[in-house]
């Protein structure tokens, strides 16, 4: 599998995972929204650790950077 996704990008999906986890742990989201929340925080943290993103392949997007 070939890696389509940059260290930033890595970074911003961690970021985001990590602020959906600390509202729900914090109580502040909750109910349906929560579960959909923590289901796409799971989704970024995945392919932040894999760095392939399924969808960057359907657009033709690729956040690496080139190698010389």
């Amino acid at each position: 599998m070939k890696k389509n996704m940059g260290g930033a990008d890595r970074i911003i999906r961690i970021v985001i995972t990590g602020i959906i986890v600390v509202l729900y742990w914090q109580g502040i989201i909750e109910g349906k929204t929560a579960i959909a929340l923590l289901v796409i925080a799971a989704i970024l943290l995945l392919t932040s650790l894999v760095s392939f993103c399924p969808l960057y392949k359907l657009v033709g997007l690729n956040t690496c950077p080139r190698k010389r």
